[in-house]
């Protein structure tokens, strides 16, 4: 059997989709990923490409394989294109989320218990998503709006609907 650790390192090489897609990922053997030794289905990894920037992604399943889509700012970011074979370096995340807390959401559920409660009821998957739109807005009062907006909806739906959030997410701030 594998040797379990929390770190592996491994070559592979960068491959585009054939689809048309202009996807590009990682291929991660079986027994790469068995050696994370992961206790769930969850599989969170830290990916870091040719000593480049880690970032948090997940190992998905593709049969007895896993793949990683690396994004264009990414491959951009390490000068890679595909065809390149890489050197990987994966690291089990085992962060709450499997992505930053912006901290001004953090401060808008510290605020508001019954939105925070709402908020931790999503699923791991949900949770991430709505973290990731969060993260992504550079301007701190916007990002702030969008938190407050997300509660507010949870506290009206009890879940997230995705048409209806993204129309709430435009209206004005003022």
């Amino acid at each position: 059997m594998a040797k379990s650790s929390k770190t592996v390192k491994f070559k592979t090489e960068l491959t585009k989709s054939d689809s048309g897609s202009g996807w590009h990922f990682l291929i991660v053997d079986g027994d790469i990923a068995k050696k994370l030794a992961f206790t769930d289905k969850f599989r969170r990894v830290l990916c870091s490409i040719n000593r480049g920037e880690p970032f948090q992604c997940a190992l998905l399943p593709w049969g007895d394989k896993f793949y990683i889509i690396v994004n264009k700012t990414k491959r951009d970011a390490v000068g890679i294109e595909a065809g390149d074979t890489v050197n990987v370096l994966l690291t089990r995340d085992e962060s709450e989320y499997g992505l930053p807390m912006p901290e001004e959401f953090r401060e808008v559920l510290n605020q508001d218990p019954e939105g925070d409660r709402l908020f931790h009821e999503l699923t791991k998957g949900k949770q991430r998503s709505m973290l990731y739109f969060i993260g992504q807005i550079k301007n701190i009062d916007k990002r702030i709006h969008a938190g407050l907006v997300l509660v507010e909806h949870l506290k009206e739906n009890g879940k997230v609907i995705d048409s209806l959030l993204v129309e709430e997410w435009k209206r004005p701030m003022f």
